[in-house]
């Protein structure tokens, strides 16, 4: 849909340069010139430099339209690669976007997506504010959720949490800030809140693999064995597939050492 609704513009956008150039030119070839000195018959005098005036306009129109173009391009080859796992293309491509046309917010985004995949944190953290500018409001979820990430492994903990902790007031029901939350709340050893972060998340979803590992985790990090070993012997009263279940039998025997 964003494909064709770009498509639409740009065809629009050619058709009004083509039809404004052909009125002007139309125009300026009905000028002449007479004895008089009216306007009409100056202009006839300068007719070359009008031509001109169009031409560069006509000029000025389609490179804007190239870049609009290009620009796209580069967008849609960057959403190909990070479908692809090019993750290093997909940077490229999203990079040479944004330079193109910096005021596209989806630009921007495949761009923090790219950054985010390849690991940028630092980068991530410090593109949060262009992009804020650039989309005119707060971060959306997946926006905010990949800048709480990136403020986790950088160690800055009490950022990311004040970023989850609004994500899951607005949507108790996106699980990966409330996740994200637990493995923070682990990161500064404060067990007791984190497995209250992971039981939310499994509150709402049971089956949620990574929610499951985090409880049990934060069991073990206090100390707590045993109940870290129930929360994984739990996990057979639910239809988890069968890769979580291996998982979850590994993290088993190496909880029960």
């Amino acid at each position: 849909m964003e494909q064709v609704r770009f498509i639409f513009w740009e065809l629009l956008k050619i058709l009004g340069v083509t039809f404004i150039s052909l009125l002007a030119v139309k125009g300026v070839a009905s000028l002449k010139a007479t004895a008089d000195n009216t306007l009409a018959s100056r202009l006839a005098c300068a007719k070359p430099w009008l031509y001109a005036l169009i031409l560069a306009l006509v000029v000025f129109g389609a490179w804007n339209l190239g870049y609009d173009i290009a620009a796209e391009v580069y967008y849609w080859a960057a959403l190909s690669d990070a479908q692809h796992s090019r993750t290093s293309k997909s940077y490229f491509n999203s990079l040479q976007a944004v330079v193109l046309r910096p005021g596209i917010p989806r630009y921007w985004q495949a761009l923090e997506s790219a950054k985010f995949s390849l690991g940028q944190w630092a980068s991530v953290v410090d593109d949060s504010p262009a992009l804020q500018r650039v989309t005119g409001r707060d971060l959306d979820e997946a926006d905010s959720y990949r800048l709480a990430v990136s403020l986790f492994f950088l160690g800055r903990y009490d950022e990311a949490l004040r970023i989850t902790e609004r994500l899951i007031g607005q949507n108790r029901f996106y699980l990966p800030p409330s996740i994200l939350q637990g493995h923070i709340l682990i990161a500064q050893g404060k067990y007791g809140e984190a497995q209250q972060a992971f039981r939310a998340a499994l509150n709402v979803l049971p089956t949620d693999q990574a929610a499951v590992e985090g409880l049990a985790h934060a069991y073990f990090l206090e100390g707590n064995r045993q109940q870290a070993l129930k929360v994984l012997e739990d996990t057979s009263k639910f239809p988890f597939p069968s890769e979580a279940q291996k998982r979850f039998e590994a993290l088993k025997g190496m909880y029960g050492r």
